[in-house]
């Protein structure tokens, strides 16, 4: 997607770059004043193996299924023609606040080691009962960093508690909706909300997405999503340019009387396509997921979750997405309609809940211990594993915060590779630092 105007935007880009980076926030001042250093992990804790993309561990085949055309046409028959991103961010008027605004508790959240130069807190009220999940931006999509005029976040919530499972009596539990922040000012950021939804029953109604939004990629026109344990459906595919706006404000979902619910949202995105997982017992699934733009085509990099009490590595892997226009945002396919990883890795690291592949190296956030601590940011290849040190106890718990209901439930990393920010969130912070000075941390 080519955009008039990309040149003076790369001006203006530019100078925005060069103000952040002389303009770092205060944002350690709610974490204890630190000095920091870098350690090399001698023992290759948490470095990188390769391993066979065709062995038992190695291989992750994604059969690619589409929501059938007709169905999704009918959906839009009812409902009213589809809009794009630009009527979503139209109604952005929820206001996020710059981290002077934000409290110390909310703040305890952020990267003590190296801090964030921007950060904005969600609203307690707006996100209640809400749990933080990935995140991906306009700098995902496209090339240039915008999404058209608009500098675009995408910020994943899941309704429920934390830790545990999604799953429960109510209806609305583990219900998944995104927040569409325009980011256009950077001191004035706003949203809107659009709910995730399911196609069903031929396209006559829709059932929520219920899944923690653990990962997500927007890579051109379309948006990638994790999905729950249990599900054979590895992601689910959006369509950035069949979003549905709701017509009825309930907290139900789909048809209702007199017109179409999306649990509050103002907007619906009904899935156009998943990536289902091969059957059997064991088989692993990606819990995290991002954007790599430095490799040829671009690609996509997941990691699974594997807990630190499981005696096994942690898996990564990497599929190439499609150079088609006619397959616009979706992976690389072969015969049988199924996209393969062309790498594949294993890491000592367990907990892994963000994964970023920028060049040479890997970043995987590893989750903290307990729910009021921060977790490790490591940068990997195949031989070595580091990670930043902080405090006077030189501990490595130097990244964002924990995993309680206030503190934690995220993780994801995304590159904006036009302004060279990594975007996270954690708790209600909504967070971004120069890769640069992630790597300058780690030495």
């Amino acid at each position: 997607m080519k955009h008039r105007g990309r040149h003076r935007r790369r001006r203006r880009g530019r100078a925005l770059r060069a103000t952040l980076a002389g303009t770092a926030l205060a944002l350690t001042a709610a974490a204890t004043a630190i000095s920091a250093s870098q350690a090399t992990v001698a023992d290759a804790d948490g470095a990188l193996q390769p391993i066979g993309v065709s062995t038992a561990a190695g291989r992750l085949p994604l059969a690619e299924h589409r929501v059938p055309e007709p169905w999704l046409d009918r959906l839009a028959s009812q409902m009213g023609r589809p809009v794009g991103v630009d009527a979503v961010l139209d109604d952005a008027d929820r206001p996020l606040r710059n981290a002077a605004g934000c409290s110390t508790t909310e703040k305890h959240a952020l990267p003590v080691e190296p801090a964030a130069t921007r950060a904005y807190c969600f609203d307690a009220a707006d996100t209640r009962g809400w749990r933080p999940g990935a995140v991906t931006t306009s700098g995902d999509a496209d090339d240039d960093g915008r999404w058209g005029e608009h500098r675009v976040i995408l910020s994943g919530w899941t309704r429920g508690g934390g830790g545990g499972s999604m799953d429960g009596p109510a209806p609305e539990r583990g219900l998944a909706k995104v927040a569409f922040v325009d980011a256009d000012d950077s001191a004035r950021l706003r949203y809107s909300w659009a709910l995730l939804a399911v196609p069903v029953d031929g396209g006559r109604d829709y059932r929520g997405l219920v899944s923690p939004l653990s990962g997500m990629v927007w890579y051109q026109d379309k948006l990638l999503v994790t999905t729950r344990e249990g599900d054979r459906d590895a992601l689910y595919v959006y369509d950035m340019d069949r979003i549905q706006r709701a017509t009825v404000e309930s907290d139900a979902v789909g048809r209702v009387r007199g017109g179409w619910a999306a649990h509050g949202s103002r907007y619906v995105l009904p899935a156009v396509g998943s990536y289902t997982l091969p059957g059997g017992a064991g088989v692993p699934r990606p819990a995290t997921v991002s954007l790599d733009r430095s490799t040829s085509p671009d690609s996509l990099v997941a990691g699974e979750w594997v807990p630190a009490d499981a005696d096994r590595p942690t898996r990564l892997w990497r599929y190439p997405l499609s150079a088609d226009p006619a397959r616009s945002g979706l992976l690389a396919t072969g015969s049988g309609g199924r996209a393969n990883p062309v790498e594949a890795y294993e890491t000592g690291t367990a907990e892994v809940r963000g994964v970023l592949a920028h060049r040479s190296g890997w970043y995987l956030d590893r989750a903290p211990g307990t729910s009021d601590g921060h977790g490790t940011l490591w940068r990997q290849d195949a031989g070595s594993a580091r990670a930043t040190e902080c405090g006077s106890d030189e501990t490595r718990h130097c990244w964002s915060g924990g995993s309680d209901s206030l503190s934690g439930g995220s993780g994801s990393l995304s590159y904006w590779k036009e302004t060279g920010e990594v975007w996270s969130q954690s708790g209600r912070m909504l967070f971004a630092l120069p890769l640069t000075s992630i790597d300058r941390a780690l030495g």
